[in-house]
């Protein structure tokens, strides 16, 4: 396994092991985070552990033409009693990722040093959010990394009120202008709205 320098690049693909890890360490900075992604790759570690880069050999992904929205889904959106905005309050939807609770999920695995990375990314307009609001109140969002190449990297999503992530799901599929949204790695969840795998090569070829 290789063990990233401060300006140590990705080894090739050839070196991703069973688990889908390609490499351990290195920095959370702004162009390690940016060059990662731009070639299929995330971090995805535990608190006090070291850094773990991904790019695993199945790939879960969106194709917004494929999205699914169930019968009770239309009707929460014909209610519309949300807003919707895009990058208005990132650091309270990072948190809000942070710190909701998950059914079977035993803490987060965004640390410290992966929220402030990612408020980084924000600020460097490499990273986006979207925000649904009730009553002026925060109730739902999503955040993730945008290529710039009609990719979005999905990173997290939450939701204090019933449905509201999948509000802002929908609306990133339906209305961002994204080819294609990363999911990452396999979640009942999102496929049932539509996401499933793909090759890792596929997912290399969109990039």
């Amino acid at each position: 396994m290789i063990w990233l320098e401060e300006h140590t690049k990705f080894p090739s693909y050839e070196a991703v092991n069973s688990d889908g890890i390609i490499a351990l360490g290195g920095n959370l900075s702004v162009e390690r985070l940016v060059y990662a992604y731009q070639k299929g790759i995330f971090p995805w570690f535990n608190e006090n552990e070291p850094i773990v880069w991904y790019c695993p050999e199945e790939r879960m992904v969106l194709f917004p033409n494929e999205l699914r929205v169930s019968k009770s889904m239309r009707q929460v959106l014909r209610k519309h009693n949300f807003k919707i905005t895009q990058n208005q309050v990132f650091k309270e939807v990072i948190f809000n990722c942070k710190h909701i609770e998950r059914i079977d999920q035993d803490g987060t695995w965004i640390t410290d040093d992966m929220q402030q990375a990612y408020i980084n990314l924000h600020e460097k307009g490499y990273a986006k959010s979207i925000e649904i609001w009730q009553n002026d109140k925060l109730v739902g969002g999503l955040y993730g990394v945008d290529l710039g190449n009609g990719v979005f990297c999905g990173e997290s999503m939450f939701s204090k009120a019933s449905n509201m992530s999948k509000v802002a799901f929908i609306h990133l599929a339906k209305e961002c202008g994204y080819k294609l949204i990363d999911c990452q790695i396999h979640n009942e969840h999102l496929e049932s709205l539509g996401a499933r795998e793909i090759t890792r090569e596929q997912f290399l070829k969109y990039l």
